[in-house]
């Protein structure tokens, strides 16, 4: 140690050696608490929530020909859990779905009581989604929900149960001493506002306050634990999951599924890199072996000679645990060391497209009309553009991009530490008729109340991200005859409820219709999580930029202002979009006067917002002054109830003298590749109903290592590999895989080859797992 030579050392006398070392382990001690400073214990967890890949319409833009056919991107639920040393403790799950189903959620919360009884409740355990319009639907309760997956989908439905509790399972189990970080920045690229003039119907004086019509602030917490050092990142940033378009028909976590896969990659990719030029005796070869390790450069004409020695062979039986094995990601090769978690989770997101260019009519390439986002007159034609228009992959790309730099901005410089409480409250309540204190014109207060929900004429229209159909528009205010007819087949809103629901004309009256069962939601959760100064608001809709603004705001005035002083205006509050459970939209006043999409999807009424700032400031009084909240009315358990008419599979057929898994269309013999070229092969193939393969892999890409050694360095969580899923006709036995490689920039020279794995359903219902191979071909 430079300063302390050792012949000094032996000189001195024995009492000042001992002070010495005494100062020495003291420095030390300080140093440690300030490098860790652990002050919680923290875990998280991921697992596979991918749903049926076939025949399912897709939850999001309620077109009913928007029917899942193959993988884009694999779906995840992500978790982790925050706990005080012997104290409480919350979870916080990000769903790659669209929203939260209450379903979903009570039968997580069973589970979860179950196996570890009461310390994980609907108190403590917050489950959200992204709001991406590309996965499979049928796993929500209410009937509104579920019309157009042809009602409720069991495989949607428990895929989604066993993942979120794999991944609370797998947080539990990796809870170690940790910290938490903060940090916040803006992102200005990733949003607009898609109800420009909703937005300006709220008051100057308020809108003055910001610089934008859209909330531009991205919150991230890094988790940090004590012994191996960051393991993740949650963030929550406003922007709709629509840059895959409504006929996209590929599962997909969109532009936010997308950034966490970006985000986990780069940093497991430098997390390698790092120890291969730590350890250069390393020999083990890194799963991403393009981007990382150079493969042995062997001239062209050698390559392809390799590569010819490799012919596609016959499909063949196989395990399901190949598909699992084989993955790029595969847990069955992580080491000891947590792997490395990212969510990009969901805020306010109402109003906010990600299509960033703006809205234009498809016919005359002119912007839409303002008010009403129509062209012509007619909502069918207006549509927003997204950054890489007209391909609805590069949008979901550079959107996904934008958020993924953003976040590893905020997560390489954050610095402030989350100190103090873990703690949370939570209720039910009933938004179908809740008594709300609102401001009077003139001066006082006035008592008045929420409705049963009920859906406007706006609502199908649609938005400039998915327009509707037939005549109707944003902004209606009156309805016409000919839907109001309609409407009156299924349920005549009586004057009270259409009193109450002024100014919208109502088209559903879903709150009053409960047959088969009940249509739509009325009893909601309301949720606050602590972690020190952060407060996360778990609230079950897609609020609007100013709505969100105001609950925030509402909840941070009680939170410094009240208790004993503790958050000193130093605290951070993020609201969490599509929590527990799903119940639409939710504007202000003002927005809700105007009756675009977002107001007509306001469920319960132009008092909407209000109530839940009522409800919100309790909770928030509650949790500040550490007093019990009410639990309030329970929702109920329609699981026994729920009718699905998606037809099963019945059986799976290949032509005479054709495998599953043999290759149909290959490629051509001696073929090169450029980096940017799209490699196609075709498999026969079998419905990918018959297995999820969760935590699995349908499509895989493969180079050779050696002689004979294939290495998969790409599967379906890679953007670049598409798997799409075809039958000649609907009710056919006889199916197709086509599998489309877009050769990333970063990929090396060398040998390659496509895989496909697959399941097939035997007339006697028996599952049988198959592999099926494409020849080997070049990439120069």
């Amino acid at each position: 140690m430079e300063g302390f030579p050792a012949q000094k050392l032996v000189a001195q006398k024995p009492c000042a050696i001992i002070r010495i070392w005494i100062l020495l382990l003291l420095l030390l001690q300080n140093s440690s608490g300030i490098l860790s400073a652990s002050n919680y214990s923290v875990g998280l967890g991921s697992y596979d929530i991918t749903g049926p890949a076939a025949d399912v319409n897709m939850m999001g833009y309620a077109n009913t020909e928007q029917i899942a056919s193959g993988v884009h991107l694999r779906l995840r639920a992500r978790a982790f859990i925050v706990a005080e040393p012997q104290g409480n403790r919350v979870v916080f799950v990000n769903l790659d779905a669209c929203m939260a189903s209450q379903l979903v959620t009570l039968k997580v919360l069973e589970r979860l009581k179950a196996r570890y009884g009461n310390l994980y409740t609907e108190n403590n355990v917050a489950i959200s989604g992204i709001h991406t319009h590309a996965g499979p639907g049928g796993y929500l309760q209410y009937v509104v929900y579920i019309v157009t997956s042809l009602g409720f989908v069991r495989q949607s439905f428990d895929v989604l149960v066993d993942g979120i509790e794999q991944s609370i399972i797998q947080a539990h189990e990796n809870l170690r001493p940790g910290s938490v970080l903060v940090n916040k920045g803006e992102l200005l690229d990733a949003g607009i506002n898609r109800s420009p003039s909703a937005y300006l119907n709220n008051p100057a004086a308020e809108r003055s306050k910001y610089k934008f019509d859209t909330d531009k602030e991205m919150m991230l917490l890094k988790f940090v634990d004590d012994e191996w050092g960051p393991v993740g990142s949650f963030n929550w940033f406003a922007t709709h999951g629509t840059s895959m378009s409504r006929t996209n028909s590929l599962i997909s976590g969109d532009n936010k599924g997308a950034a966490a896969r970006f985000m986990e990659d780069w940093f497991n990719e430098n997390d390698i890199q790092h120890a291969y030029s730590e350890n250069s005796e390393a020999d083990e070869i890194p799963r991403r072996v393009s981007n990382i390790i150079p493969v042995a450069q062997k001239n062209h004409h050698e390559l392809l000679e390799l590569a010819a020695s490799f012919q596609s062979p016959p499909g063949k039986r196989d395990t399901r645990f190949m598909s699992v094995a084989r993955r790029v990601r595969s847990a069955l090769r992580q080491a000891d060391k947590p792997t490395f978690l990212s969510a990009f989770c969901q805020s306010n997101c109402g109003d906010v497209s990600p299509n960033v260019l703006g809205a234009f009519c498809i016919d005359t390439g002119l912007p839409c009309e303002f008010n009403h986002s129509t062209c012509g007159g007619k909502n069918e034609l207006c549509y927003g553009r997204g950054p890489g228009h007209p391909d609805e992959f590069e949008n979901t790309r550079i959107i996904g991009d934008r958020q993924f730099k953003k976040a590893v901005e905020l997560f390489t410089q954050a610095s402030e530490q989350l100190k103090g409480k873990v703690d949370y409250r939570h209720t039910y309540v009933d938004l179908s008729k809740l008594e709300v204190t609102v401001p009077k014109l003139g001066g006082g207060n006035e008592v008045v109340k929420t409705c049963p929900a009920a859906m406007g004429f706006g609502f199908a229209a649609g938005t400039t991200d998915g327009p509707g159909a037939f005549d109707f528009k944003q902004g209606d205010d009156k309805g016409n005859a000919f839907w109001k007819l309609v409407r009156n087949f299924l349920k005549t809103p009586g004057k009270e409820q259409k009193d109450c629901q002024s100014p919208k004309p109502i088209l559903l009256d879903t709150g009053e219709m409960k047959l088969p069962y009940e249509w739509a939601p009325s009893i909601l959760p309301l949720q606050i999580l602590r972690i020190g100064q952060l407060v996360i608001l778990s609230v079950p809709g897609e609020f609007t930029t100013m709505a969100g603004r105001r609950l925030r705001d509402a909840v941070k005035t009680v939170l410094t202002s009240g208790g004993n002083g503790e958050f000193n205006n130093n605290v951070h509050v993020v609201i969490a979009g599509l929590t527990n459970t799903y119940s639409q939209y939710v504007t202000t006043f003002e927005e809700y006067e105007v009756q675009r999409y977002e107001g007509a999807s306001t469920l319960f009424g132009p008092h909407t917002l209000a109530a839940y700032i009522q409800e919100f400031q309790k909770l928030a009084t509650a949790l500040i002054n550490g007093q019990p909240v009410e639990p309030g009315p329970q929702p109920p358990d329609l699981l026994d109830k729920q009718i699905g008419l998606l037809t099963p599979v019945v059986v799976d057929r290949t032509p005479r003298g054709v495998k599953f898994g043999d290759v149909s269309s290959d490629v051509p013999q001696n073929s090169t590749f450029k980096r940017g070229d799209t490699v196609t092969v075709v498999f026969w193939s079998a419905c990918p109903r018959n297995d999820l393969l969760t935590e699995g892999t349908f499509t895989l890409v493969e180079i050779l290592h050696g002689q004979d050694s294939w290495v998969p360095i790409h599967d379906d969580d890679d953007f670049c590999l598409r798997f799409k899923w075809s039958r000649p006709s609907k009710f056919s036995t006889r199916s197709q895989a086509t599998i489309e490689w877009r050769i990333p920039e970063t990929a090396a020279s060398g040998v390659y080859r496509i895989k496909h794995f697959g399941a097939s359903k035997g007339l006697m219902g028996d599952i049988r797992h198959f592999t099926g191979s494409s020849s080997a071909f070049v990439v120069a």
